[in-house]
């Protein structure tokens, strides 16, 4: 335990030297919702999302426990990391043994804070991992035991992983399955028994998102629910060609792979030892079916974005540590203790250090704000923390903005409510048939209200890559200019140059200033 203790510390050290990162859009999604959350105003009346509430209610407790920060979401997300650590080491020590089980923490929590998996940013699948691997050491308990309770906590905390993300299925599947499989191959088989453990582990499974959907539906917000987590999430699952999805799957597997390949190959040994030992082969199907489900919570719209393979490496690090274990046995024969003690330490350290020392720029030389550059290059991240600050010292806590683009960061520093639910730009610019109308209820949403201010990103990161019709973003424009140019004049320019800082043009500095970067954001007072 002293060893699990010291990679929990020592992954918290690391973490929270960049607690002060600041948010990507993602990140700032979850708070400015969980901001209203807060407030009193419910997920899908303050802003629109394919995310299930899950995500938000984490990040409100998160704002609730230590204040309204960008460090205070870090510091949930340490302690969430900290914890899914302790129940990895649980698992592996179950399965593979004490030694298996501290190289295994070990390497989740190096591959939890790569930064070709944006392992620093609070992301949904974090969260989703903690809840969904105490379902899985429950039905292992469970599979090997006779306590009923367990199957129903299970099904419980598999439907909480649901809930914080869709992907979340993914492990409530592969538990269920487990569960079913650890039953038939038991002798006699008991048909009735099955029948009964499956129907209690899918009721567990299913009442958290039972009770969200009564919820929703008292206070007549349900439609607005459904839309967006089960129809939108639908077709936005469907808009990714083949072909692109193969390139994103080669890219960001290349980047993840090479910046841990010490990780990868020890899992690759494990997994052929799992295989050929026969003390551990029992535990084949249990680690097959992880790894599949595993990598199948990557897989949904097949974007592949490398925080998604955040999902991946609990069972990649199980196996890596049943391979580090396996290649430690070959210092069975050294009959010292300590010296045989010594060189599994060394090994375990040259291990961490070499993954470590690929990442050093990342995670020991550049501070939060270098950091958050290094890994988002031109998305306006950094900016918005300004941005916000000038929104907040000319406002009241009344006053209201929009932000056209895709920054919800921004409404969460200023603490200032949106005009409007959309608070991104991607879904009124994506090529299905709900674009055209989402167009027009973004911009009547602002035309009605006249926000204080309107925040135009003029940042393609900030916009779909793959756009709709040309001619309904058009008319979306033209209607924009229209409208901003009547009630709205230029009181911010933020030029994103490429060659060098960001340049700030505030009120009357802003005369005569035109942006020599592609990358710029206008900031807009009402008359």
């Amino acid at each position: 335990m002293v060893s699990i203790a010291l990679i929990i510390i020592g992954a918290a050290v690391i973490r929270w030297r960049l607690a002060a990162m600041p948010l990507e859009r993602d990140e700032g999604e979850y708070a400015y919702i969980a901001q209203q959350l807060l407030r009193g105003v419910p997920p899908y009346e303050s802003a629109y999302s394919m995310k299930l509430p899950g995500i938000y209610v984490i990040y409100a407790l998160f704002l609730a426990c230590f204040g309204q920060t960008i460090t205070a979401i870090h510091l949930g997300l340490i302690i969430f990391n900290a914890a899914t650590i302790i129940v990895i080491f649980l698992l592996t020590r179950h399965m593979f043994g004490d030694l298996a089980a501290i190289a295994a923490g070990g390497f989740y929590a190096i591959l939890s804070v790569l930064g070709s998996a944006y392992g620093m940013t609070a992301n949904a699948e974090h969260f989703v991992l903690l809840p969904a691997l105490i379902g899985i050491l429950l039905i292992v308990k469970y599979s090997e035991g006779r306590r009923f309770w367990l199957i129903l906590g299970a099904g419980l905390l598999f439907g909480l992983a649901f809930l914080i993300k869709q992907q979340g299925i993914f492990f409530a599947i592969f538990g269920g399955l487990y569960l079913l499989f650890s039953r038939i191959r038991r002798r006699p088989v008991e048909c009735k028994k099955i029948i009964i453990e499956q129907l209690v582990f899918i009721t567990g499974t299913i009442i958290p998102y039972v009770l969200v959907c009564v919820f929703y539906w008292r206070i007549g917000l349900f439609d607005k629910f459904w839309f967006w987590t089960v129809t939108y999430a639908h077709k936005y699952t469907l808009m990714m060609p083949l072909d692109s999805a193969w390139k994103f799957f080669k890219q960001e597997s290349y980047y993840i792979v090479s910046d841990s390949i010490l990780i990868w190959l020890l899992a690759l040994a494990g997994l052929s030892g799992i295989i050929v030992r026969r003390d551990i082969r029992n535990r084949l199907a249990f680690i097959a079916g992880l790894l599949l489900f595993s990598f199948l919570a990557v897989c949904p719209g097949f974007y592949f974005r490398g925080h998604y393979f955040i999902f991946l490496f609990p069972a990649v690090s199980i196996v890596a540590g049943a391979g580090f274990a396996w290649f430690c046995k070959l210092f069975a024969g050294i009959r010292s203790e300590i010296l045989r003690g010594i060189l599994i330490a060394a090994a375990g350290l040259i291990c961490v250090g070499v993954n470590l020392y690929q990442q050093r720029l990342y995670l020991f030389e550049l501070g939060p704000v270098g950091v958050c550059r290094y890994l988002y290059r031109g998305h306006p991240f950094v900016e918005s923390l300004n941005i916000a600050e000038y929104i907040r010292k000319n406002t009241s806590p009344d006053d209201t903005i929009a932000v056209l683009g895709s920054e919800p960061q921004i409404y969460f520093y200023s603490n200032r409510r949106s005009v409007t639910p959309y608070i991104y730009t991607f879904p009124i610019t994506e090529p299905h048939e709900y674009a055209g109308r989402m167009k027009n209820e973004m911009l009547d949403d602002i035309e009605s209200t006249r926000p204080k201010f309107i925040i135009m990103v003029s940042n393609p990161f900030s916009w779909f890559s793959r756009p709709g019709p040309l001619d309904e973003y058009n008319n979306f424009k033209r209607r924009f200019d229209s409208y901003r140019s009547k009630f709205y004049y230029i009181t911010g320019i933020i030029d994103m140059r490429v060659d060098g800082p960001t340049v700030y043009r505030w009120d009357d500095d802003v005369a005569g200033y035109y942006p020599v970067s592609n990358f710029w954001i206008t900031v807009f007072k009402r008359k």
